[in-house]
């Protein structure tokens, strides 16, 4: 059976491959498929490697996670913070031949603030007003002095669409989308791939070689493999851990590794619809004890073989945001059994949905037979990954597996998540406290105070549990030896401005 899968696997990835030949074309294989194609509305990881290719932004992180200019070459603050001031780059268009200028950049800020189905609004709530203060200048400003605005700029919040098709196309920008990247949308096939060309009017064509990347979504790791090592894929991104050595011994490929700034959790929907109505989303003694029946170091070793960090936190034990008064907890079945005892039950019964990809499945099968021994009888549910973010935001889940990449600024990877309107707050958890902590964080530049500000907020959400975190994953890559100028990026995106593929 085994067999007959990836024979078949390799037979429809095959088929989805066959094209017309480009003069230097990459093919780079996906562990999930993306998300709508609308940097407003969007939220998958994925989608945000396509966007890398397709959508510049007003300002880029460099390996350092330092912001650098990229539409914007420099930028200034002003009045004690509230105002920022960016000069734009000159002699950009977007792919349809629109002009990129300050009035695009009010447009795009406007939209993230105002389209109904937009994600960015809690990522830019501190803006009040942005204004064209040049042909090429913007001028932001702030309700409040907001420290994380520039690392919200260096993502989908900051990336530039045409004007002309957002307003032409609306809430349907992603069917087309149109942005002023180094490549072009040619082409979207729902589930099977994604094609871009160079843009030949791109304002940095000199450092763009090749002719056109297709994105393929393979999420069986076998598979996108095998499709790598007999030449059908020139780059495959999150490899298994357990592929690593294989890769390494292949002459004819190149292995890539990069911890990055994100996390793996589980979303708890303790807020968001019905769904919430029951006793795991409504006490936290139950979320206790779940957390308590993990062992993350275990699940690094046999999910990951070392390569992941066990955390619990929304930022690694590493970095400098990290509370070291709260660290992270060995696994404990007698506690955990006594928690659910005082919630009144000896077993309990939950649904976790999860994606559909080998190393999730794997890694959710380890946590099911681990609560399963204090007394949680899990039921697994397996979807493609767009469908669980979908379900995730309209309450469709009691509890959901999730990753988040991580972002530059701490404010990237817990504000929106459990802010009571934050843009990607899924569970619906709506603390006033942690609110309060987190808008403070966010208005000042002191790093010490930012500290004890994150600092207490993680003490509440390390007990209400409205997300548990489970680790922080690294980003392997295998590529072909014919690629050169790739280099994995600590953010986990795929730049491709530089790179070259040989005959």
């Amino acid at each position: 059976m085994t067999r007959f899968t990836l024979q078949a696997g390799l037979l429809l990835a095959g088929t989805m491959l066959a094209s017309t030949a480009y003069a230097s074309e990459m093919r780079i294989g996906l562990m999930d498929d993306a998300d709508v194609l609308d940097p407003a509305q969007s939220r998958s990881f994925v989608g945000r490697l396509v966007y890398t290719s397709l959508c510049d932004k007003l300002v880029d992180v460099d390996n350092q996670l330092t912001v650098i200019p990229q539409l914007a070459t420099k930028w200034a603050w002003g009045n004690e913070g509230r105002t920022l001031t960016m000069d734009l780059r000159q002699g950009v268009k977007f792919h349809d031949g629109t002009p990129f200028n300050a009035d695009a950049v009010v447009y795009n800020i406007n939209r993230n603030l105002t389209l109904p189905e937009s994600r960015r609004k809690s990522e830019l709530s501190s803006v009040a007003k942005v204004e064209a203060s040049g042909e090429y200048q913007v001028t932001f400003t702030l309700k409040s002095p907001d420290v994380s605005l520039l690392a919200q700029l260096s993502d989908r919040a900051g990336m530039m669409i045409s004007p002309t098709a957002g307003k032409a196309l609306g809430a349907n920008f992603g069917s087309n989308p149109v942005c002023s990247g180094a490549f072009k949308f040619v082409q979207r096939v729902q589930q099977d791939r994604i094609v871009l060309e160079k843009f030949a009017d791109y304002w940095n064509a000199d450092k763009v070689y090749l002719d056109k990347v297709t994105f393929l979504p393979i999420p069986d790791t076998t598979v996108r493999l095998a499709n790598l090592q007999s030449g059908e894929l020139d780059l495959a991104e999150r490899i298994s851990a357990s592929d690593v050595e294989a890769v390494k011994k292949d002459a004819n490929l190149v292995y890539g590794k990069v911890v990055g700034p994100g996390y793996l959790s589980l979303y708890v929907n303790v807020g968001n619809g019905a769904k919430a109505d029951n006793p795991f989303g409504k006490d936290k003694r139950l979320r206790q004890a779940f957390s308590l029946s993990i062992d993350r170091d275990a699940i690094n070793q046999v999910v990951y073989e070392g390569t992941a960090l066990p955390g619990n936190q929304p930022w690694p034990s590493t970095s400098p945001w990290y509370n070291k008064d709260l660290p992270v907890p060995t696994r404990d079945v007698a506690k955990a059994k006594a928690l659910m005892k005082a919630a009144g039950y000896d077993r309990f019964t939950l649904e976790l949905q999860h994606a559909n990809n080998t190393t999730q499945t794997q890694m959710m099968q380890v946590i099911q037979s681990m609560a399963a021994e204090a007394g949680f009888d899990v039921k697994l549910k397996s979807t493609e990954f767009a469908t669980l973010l979908s379900e995730q935001s309209a309450g469709n889940y009691q509890l959901s597996r999730s990753d988040w990449s991580g972002r530059s600024d701490p404010d990237g990877n817990v504000h929106q998540f459990v802010t009571c309107k934050g843009g990607l707050n899924d569970t619906k958890y709506c603390n006033p406290e942690v609110d309060k902590l987190l808008n403070e964080a966010r208005e000042t530049s002191d790093v010490a105070v930012r500290k004890a500000k994150y600092d207490a907020a993680t003490r509440i959400l390390n007990d209400d549990l409205p997300m548990i975190y489970l680790g922080h994953q690294a980003y392997l890559y295998a590529y072909s030896k014919k690629i050169s100028g790739f280099t994995p990026s600590t953010d986990g995106m795929i730049r491709l401005t530089g790179v070259k593929k040989a005959d």
